[in-house]
């Protein structure tokens, strides 16, 4: 009878350690949001707790090559604004394919076809300006470029931010912009911060009048009294789609799917509308005072050239901004 409880206590033991995961997820959401993200998230998977290392794209990419060089990173998720350097991480065997994913109502075009990542939100960058310093707002990208308006204007760093990285990549693609248009921002006094967040404060503490920002930050502030607001500038804005990635080789299979699903879920989609994102799946509201999705003009790019060209636009950018 003892010999036998002992058994029924170990495999007790053994289910609980089973069912009780530790699920490790590197991130470049701000730190408010992944708070609600995971204490929502826990609500449908208590067993799973999770353990967040948050910064921003590129300094999360950077952390983990230099992990892989060491051996291995104890990343279990990748959750970041890059669709670009998933496909790095794609390309180098980094990622765990996931066939399975619930990705209906999903846009087929913003799929990865080997399911190794996907997408969770539409994040598109335009131009934030001070209500308190601006009369008549910008309505286009060319406008910022004009001299009174360049010298006013604060833009993040792709040395810093991954949306920054696909913001500046895709328009140097742009035969009407190229890297004219960022030499001209330059010439006319144009400066570069590090991420959105430098932004923003820059812009809402009336340090600067414009800024290139992703909306939401942007709208966000707004709806808080921030003396701020946002343009969709007329030739159409970049745009990034903030996927999630199971990390080759994790510990935690089952713990990282139940996060992925939970992404791509209905319930998870409506956080983020009530994050301020646009949703991506079909028939979803965008957040109040957003326009239309359908509306929107992305402005396309090549996702291979942005991969090969990376580098060299991080360096173009810092010749001209520093960093």
């Amino acid at each position: 009878m003892t010999r036998i409880l002992m058994l029924t206590t170990a495999l007790s033991a053994t289910a609980f350690a089973a069912q009780a995961q530790t699920l490790t997820i590197y991130t470049s959401q701000p730190q408010e949001q992944m708070t609600e993200v995971i204490a929502a998230f826990n609500k449908d998977h208590p067993d799973i707790s999770v353990d967040i290392f948050r910064s921003g794209t590129t300094e999360v990419m950077a952390k983990l090559q230099a992990e892989f060089a060491a051996g291995q990173s104890p990343a279990d998720v990748l959750l970041i604004a890059d669709a670009v350097a998933m496909t790095q991480l794609k390309q180098d065997d980094r990622l765990m394919a996931y066939p399975e994913a619930p990705v209906d109502g999903i846009d087929p075009a913003l799929l990865d076809a080997d399911a190794t990542f996907f997408p969770t939100k539409l994040i598109t960058t335009g131009i934030v300006y001070n209500t308190d310093l601006v009369d008549s707002p910008p309505t286009s990208w060319a406008d910022l470029a004009t001299p009174e308006a360049a010298a006013m204007t604060i833009m993040p760093s792709p040395l810093y931010s991954g949306a920054a990285a696909i913001h500046v990549g895709t328009m140097v693609q742009q035969p009407e912009f190229d890297w004219t248009y960022f030499e001209a921002l330059s010439d006319n006094g144009a400066v570069a911060g590090q991420g959105n967040g430098t932004v923003l404060e820059a812009v809402a503490r009336g340090e600067k009048a414009y800024g290139v920002l992703v909306e939401y930050m942007a709208m966000n502030a707004k709806a808080q009294g921030s003396p701020v607001d946002f343009v969709f500038p007329s030739e159409g804005v970049t745009a990034v789609t903030q996927p999630v990635a199971i990390m080759a080789g994790t510990d935690n299979a089952d713990a990282a799917r139940a996060f992925v699903d939970w992404q791509l879920s209905e319930a998870a989609q409506a956080q983020s509308v009530a994050q301020g994102y646009f949703p991506l799946r079909d028939g979803m509201a965008a957040p109040e005072g957003y326009p239309d999705p359908a509306s929107l003009t992305l402005i396309g790019a090549d996702n291979a050239r942005l991969l090969s060209d990376g580098e060299a636009v991080k360096m173009e950018f810092s010749d001209l901004y520093g960093g």
